[in-house]
Order: structure tokens, then C-alpha cells, then sequence
């Protein structure tokens, strides 16, 4: 099969298209024949070696977390058949004409396959942060990021929740935030005030999922560090913040994202899709910062 691996850590330039063996399922194991896979910021923080103190991988490695595809086939102990269309979690790396994965859930109908892979790290996260901040309706919440992958997913769920949510974002992303129900706010220089002048009330939360010093200011607007939680600063450590990162990856999680998507009117915004010989120009992409938006690898 053919697939995107690397053998040294580097730039993107390391990325190779190879011919490697297709896997065979093991127990409790499918075979995905992939259709789509998502890129994320940790697949070129693997691939540049900036993980490998907590992340070590085998060499030559297939990149990317996020996968939706049909399964092919099907290991002893797996309660899917071939012909099913699932997305969530690759074992083996997405980035692949084929991919293993336990942790996987239907695909609805609705779903196309570049939002089934877009799903399941930027919902994850967004629920799990929501979770942890215990959010009630009729509180404000401030989402650093709010036009980013998590962040955007994130603001619409609490606003589905009736929490008020202010949203900092860049210039072309205010109207796209203000249509989701999020009072928008420009980020930079001066946005403490911007966010005063927002709300009429005291912010009781804030998720930054944006990672650009805004921990301090959070702070200063909370008056205190508690119900502040960052995916995206390491500033976090120092200050005394919590940082949250890796998520309960279970079927039930995956069910539920995707009922947000279908059943509750949450929406994706989708960036660029990829062909899989152009991957690293998905991963410079990525890397840049402003995708504007979901950037997903077109397999099958």
C-alpha cells in the first residue's frame, strides 16, 4: 500500500511516499480502507522530534491520529463488518491507503468523510474541557481561539448549552463567529479591554485553545486562576494553570461528537484538503498556524 512515512526526525522535506506493507488486523482490531485523514499540530510536532522525550516512535513511522474509511477487514473480537463506515482514532498511522484502529464509531450518513476525520481531536477536546470548567447556563465563557478547529467546536457547544460565549478570533473570522452565536472579539493587543467592553458581566471561564500568552490577561479578567484551562500554553506550568491534553478515546466519546454534528446543528469549518503526496504541504500548512479552517488528507 501506499503511504506517507518518515525514518529520521526533521522538516517536512522528511516525509516520503512508500510502498509498505498493508496491515493485518489483531484482536479486537478493523481494517480501515482510509478515505480521509486529519492533520493536526502533533503530527509535525512528532515528525520534528519536538515530542520525542514523551513520545518515541518506530522508524519508519506513518503519521496522523484522526481516520474515517470503510472497513475491509475485520480481527477475532471486533464488532464491525466489512462494508461499515466508521471514523476515530488510527493505530497505525492515517496517513495510508489502509489503517488499523480499534477505537472507531459509525459514520453517519450525513457526515462527509473530511468532517468524520476532522471529529474526533478537536470534539474531544472541546467536551473534555467544557467538561472539566462545569460549565452552567447563563454563565459567560471566554474562548481564546473560538475560530480555530476546537475553540469553534467548543463555543457552539457551550452556546447550545445557554452559556454566553465571547469568542476571540482574527478580523476575517468575527462575522463567522458572530453567525454561530458567539460574541466576537478581535484578538491582539488590547483584547483585556475589548473583552470589558464585550460583556456586561464578569467571565466565570475561559478555555484558551489559542496558546498566544493570553493566560496572564485571563487572569486579570477572572480574578482569579480558577475555571481557566489551557490546551495550548506551556506557560500554563509556571503559572499555575491547568493544562489539559489527552482525552478519554472510547467509542461512546466518538458517538457523542458526532451527535453534536448531526443532531445539534454543530458545524466544522473545513480548510484545505490534500491530496496523500502532498501531506507535507498539509503539515506546513498546519505548522504556520492559520489554516482558516479543518486541513484533511484525501485518501480514497
Amino acid at each position: 500500500m501506499r503511504a506517507i512515512t518518515f525514518s529520521a526526525y526533521g522538516g517536512p522535506e522528511v516525509l516520503q511516499l512508500s510502498d509498505v506493507p498493508t496491515p493485518e488486523p489483531g484482536p479486537g482490531q478493523v481494517r480501515l480502507a482510509v478515505r480521509a485523514a486529519g492533520v493536526n499540530p502533533i503530527d509535525w510536532k512528532i515528525r520534528n522530534g519536538a515530542m520525542q522525550q514523551n513520545f518515541q516512535v518506530p522508524f519508519p513511522h506513518i503519521p496522523g491520529l484522526e481516520v474515517a474509511g470503510v472497513v475491509d477487514a475485520v480481527g477475532e473480537g471486533a464488532d464491525f463488518v466489512v462494508g461499515d463506515e466508521v471514523f476515530g482514532w488510527s493505530e497505525t498511522g492515517a496517513y495510508a491507503e489502509y489503517a488499523l484502529a480499534k477505537t472507531v464509531a459509525p459514520k453517519p450518513a450525513s457526515l462527509s468523510w473530511a468532517d468524520a476525520a476532522a471529529l474526533p481531536v478537536a470534539g474531544e477536546t472541546a467536551l473534555r474541557v467544557l467538561g472539566l470548567l462545569n460549565l452552567r447556563e447563563g454563565e459567560t465563557l471566554l474562548v481564546h481561539g473560538a475560530s480555530g478547529t476546537v475553540g469553534r467546536f467548543a463555543a457552539q457547544v457551550a452556546a447550545a448549552q445557554g452559556v454566553t460565549v465571547i469568542g476571540t478570533g482574527g478580523s476575517r473570522s468575527l462575522d463567522d463567529l458572530k453567525s454561530l452565536g458567539v460574541v466576537p472579539v478581535l484578538y491582539g493587543d488590547g483584547w483585556v479591554e475589548r473583552v470589558r467592553e464585550a460583556t456586561t458581566g464578569p467571565v466565570d471561564a475561559v478555555f484558551d485553545a489559542a496558546g498566544h500568552g493570553v493566560l496572564p490577561g485571563s487572569v486579570e479578567l477572572r480574578g482569579s486562576k480558577d475555571r481557566i484551562i489551557t490546551i495550548a500554553d506551556a506557560a500554563a506550568f509556571e503559572l499555575g494553570i491547568p493544562f489539559s491534553s489527552g482525552g478519554e478515546q472510547t467509542r461512546e466519546v466518538l458517538t457523542g461528537i458526532a451527535g453534536w454534528v448531526t443532531d445539534r446543528g454543530v458545524g466544522i469549518a473545513q480548510g484545505k484538503s490534500y491530496p496523500l503526496a502532498e501531506a507535507a504541504a498539509a503539515q506546513v500548512e498546519s505548522e504556520g498556524g492559520h489554516p482558516g479552517g479543518k486541513l484533511t488528507i484525501a485518501v480514497g
